[in-house]
């Protein structure tokens, strides 16, 4: 096969050069001379979902955060970030141009390699769009010299802000939360880009280093382990984290407030590090304290069934903030208000699946969900308080008692039809036929030919648990 290509590309040749001779066209000026095409990098990843989210022509290797946060003076207004973004990464084409997501914060300055980068619209100057419609938020950087295909190039950005609670597409709070202590950060889907310029696409994983600069009294805890102890100066204390695991930017946290830390040790030594705020008290503080002194069990069961736990340390941060869902940010995940058992051992779950395995893709979420959900009846099993069976006919016979499914049909042709009622083994009442949300698993279908899959009708924060 080898000498048959090669023959192919000789004989193509020789037809080139005597199609040029015969058009008086010198051998020099025949053949094509080979070299870099740039371009830009594309504005966005093209998820069905979250189409401006993420960015092309590049893979991000590390992060490195410098914040300074001033939490607000009083409830209900807005913090202050002021920060710097070291962002290390690879082009994976010829590059000219390439594009960070930023949505809200002013850029000041920007340059690559360490020389300035001037404000503009010109190929070699960098400029934002804000488009809250659209939810396109772009940091586009043009590129003098340009960049080959495999170059590893250090961008720094600097820029700041107000911060507010910003809301993604359910309307549920999402990113950079400002508190009346500080900021609870939860990213999933599209947050990161409240806080740091990133290529949000899960696919793109990078390790992470930030220095958060609070008010001296304030803690703030992010993934991984501590880079060091805390230092404290003129008022304001700077706190260290590094987290070395390769990790979806929606999977990181900052969270900043009036918090206790705490710090234990699971499975091989392994460092699980509690942030609780001062604020949770009562039964909540009771039920919390709880849950978090079953995480060494719940991690040496599930290494147990699935292999060992997959980075460097756990724990939690528990805000007393409500926006009303956990988040399993890696190694560290968030609860609102409280952690309870099931919801622990939920976002303890997703370390294996969703952030150690992850979807490329936003309509893929239900598997990290399904597994995490999976591994909650796995727990109450090996904790004798239900059998897996027993589980999933009680959160059917639930879910239907609540009128919570939704159905999509697709016949051979490609249709998707929605009904907007239906009873297992029948078919449906009424149909709405469009594109299907691909959200779903996949059930059998009740009609020959088609294809039938079950879904929870969708709430603000469902999938977010």
């Amino acid at each position: 096969m080898t000498h048959l290509t090669k023959a192919r590309r000789i004989a193509a040749a020789a037809v080139a050069l005597l199609t040029a001779a015969a058009a008086g066209i010198t051998p020099a000026q025949a053949v094509p001379q080979s070299g870099p095409r740039y371009s830009p990098g594309a504005a966005g990843s093209g998820d069905p979902y979250f189409p401006y989210a993420g960015n092309g022509g590049y893979d991000v290797l590390n992060y490195g955060l410098d914040l300074r946060y001033t939490p607000p003076s009083d409830p209900g207004a807005a913090g202050n970030l002021t920060a710097e973004a070291t962002i290390t990464l690879r082009a994976t084409q010829d590059l000219d141009a390439l594009n960070f997501d930023l949505r809200g914060l002013a850029v000041t300055t920007v340059d690559v390699d360490g020389k300035d980068v001037n404000r503009g619209a010109g190929p070699s100057e960098w400029a934002q769009v804000q488009d809250d419609v659209n939810r396109r938020w772009e940091l586009n950087v043009g590129l003098r010299p340009k960049v080959k295909e495999g170059q590893t190039k250090t961008i720094t950005i600097s820029y700041g802000g107000a911060t507010g609670r910003p809301q993604d597409t359910t309307g549920a709070l999402c990113g950079w939360v400002t508190t009346a202590d500080g900021a609870i950060v939860v990213n999933e889907p599209d947050g990161a880009p409240t806080w740091f310029p990133v290529n949000d696409d899960p696919e793109d994983k990078a390790t992470y280093s930030f220095r958060i600069t609070v008010p001296e009294g304030k803690t703030a805890v992010a993934n991984g382990l501590p880079g060091g102890d805390p230092e404290t100066q003129a008022g304001w204390t700077t706190w260290t984290w590094e987290a070395a695991d390769p990790m979806a930017s929606y999977l990181a946290t900052a969270s900043v407030g009036d918090v206790t830390l705490s710090y234990g040790e699971g499975t091989r030594g392994l460092p699980i590090i509690n942030a609780v705020d001062n604020g949770v008290t009562g039964p909540a503080l009771v039920k919390t304290n709880e849950a978090l002194a079953l995480q060494p069990q719940m991690i040496r069961y599930l290494s147990h069934v699935f292999g060992p736990y997959p980075f460097e340390a756990f724990g939690a941060t528990v805000d007393d903030d409500s926006v009303d869902y956990a988040l399993e940010t890696q190694t560290r995940p968030v609860y609102s208000e409280f952690a309870d058992e099931d919801t622990v051992v939920h976002e303890l779950g997703h370390q294996w699946f969703g952030n150690s395995v992850s979807p490329a893709d936003w309509k893929d979420i239900w598997l990290n969900e399904g597994w995490a959900t999976y591994i909650e009846w796995l727990w109450a099993e090996h904790q004798g308080k239900a059998t897996l069976a027993k589980q999933f006919t009680d959160a059917v016979a639930e879910l239907d008692s609540k009128n919570l499914w939704a159905l999509d049909i697709s016949n051979p042709g490609g249709t998707t039809c929605s009904p907007s009622r239906y009873t297992a083994g029948e078919p449906p009442r009424s149909m709405h036929c469009g594109s299907g949300s691909g959200m779903r698993p996949s059930l059998p279908g009740p009609m020959s030919g088609w294809t039938a899959t079950a879904i929870p009708r969708q709430q603000p924060g469902i999938l977010k648990q």
